[in-house]
């Protein structure tokens, strides 16, 4: 099968177009024909070496860490799924991911796709909706009628936290550059603060939850904001335990854990209507063109998700 391997740490030139033989799969597996995968900032953290004591892989490793296609086998143990069935998934991670024609997912991670969902949206959910999901409804327990500030909300992991959050009936507040203003109130934000021009520790108070997708001064900033016992969750780095002591917050860091069944609620917002992932660039499965999205990705300014299409 064709995968995207790569065989040392680096920029992205280290991506390379490589031969490679279809995954085994284990009992409780199943064998997903690739459909479509996505981008995520994991990929190329780990591609340049930054994560390797965290995970440490054996080359060559296939990055990638969302999946959407058709299950082609199933291990002996596996009856909630079968041959055929279109599937999406964040799978365990390992150094056999999903820049591939093929890969090997454990079952319980799978969800189905809902008849309506394109194998590029359900690429672009898994990694991005469950890390928003886990920060609001696992850690923040957001519920109607709080105010909560989603930084970066034109980002991967806002635009999903955005409709999750208004989905509770949550009040939104969220941060951006002057041009995705309209797009994000278009997803439900009650309120976009231009970062390049507002300062939000000035003028927001009363904040139950913080959802800081960026780190340093921002995530400092946000104590200044949440009322006492508010809560804040990052997702970049781990928040100083003496300074949300200080300030009464509830604050913690969140590394995401792949989880079929809170999938399956996110498939069922799709189809309610509630979710809509938003897809920036699409790129094809091939060494030049996965380079280039890396490259995208490390800008920190692509709109929504970057798609790699597998299949047409």
């Amino acid at each position: 099968m064709k995968a995207i391997v790569i065989n040392q740490y680096g920029g992205k030139d280290v991506l390379q177009e490589s031969e490679l033989e279809k995954p085994a799969i284990g009992d409780d597996q199943v064998l997903v024909e690739v459909h479509a995968t996505s981008i995520n900032p994991i990929d190329w953290k780990l591609r340049e070496g930054y994560l390797k004591e965290m995970l440490p892989f054996e080359f060559p490793i296939i990055l990638g860490w969302d999946v959407a296609g058709i299950i082609a086998d199933t291990g002996k143990n596996v009856d909630s799924f079968k041959k055929g069935d279109r599937v999406f998934a964040r799978p365990a991670t390992t150094n056999r991911g999903t820049y591939a024609e093929y890969t090997a997912v454990d079952a319980h991670l799978l969800a189905k796709m809902p008849d309506e969902m394109s194998y590029a949206d359900a690429a672009a959910i898994p990694l991005a909706g469950l890390t928003a999901w886990q920060c609001l409804v696992d850690f923040g327990k957001v519920k109607q009628g709080e105010k909560v500030l989603i930084h970066a909300g034109a980002g991967g992991v806002g635009i999903y936290a955005i409709q999750i959050a208004k989905s509770f009936g949550a009040e939104v507040v969220t941060t951006a550059s002057e041009k995705n203003i309209e797009f994000l109130k278009s997803l439900g934000a009650d309120r976009v603060i231009n970062y390049k021009e507002e300062d939000f520790s000035e003028i927001l108070q009363d904040v139950d939850f913080v959802l800081d997708s960026i780190g340093g001064d921002v995530q400092t900033s946000s104590y200044k904001v949440l009322k006492k016992n508010g809560k804040l969750v990052s997702i970049v780095s781990p928040p100083d335990e003496e300074e949300a002591k200080k300030h009464n917050v509830n604050a913690g860091f969140l590394w995401l854990e792949p989880n079929g069944e809170q999938l399956k609620k996110l498939a069922d917002a799709y189809s309610a209507g509630n979710l809509k992932p938003v897809i920036g660039s699409t790129f094809k499965l091939g060494e030049e063109a996965i380079q280039e999205a890396h490259a995208l990705s490390e800008t920190h300014h692509a709109r929504g998700k970057i798609v790699i299409l597998v299949k047409e």
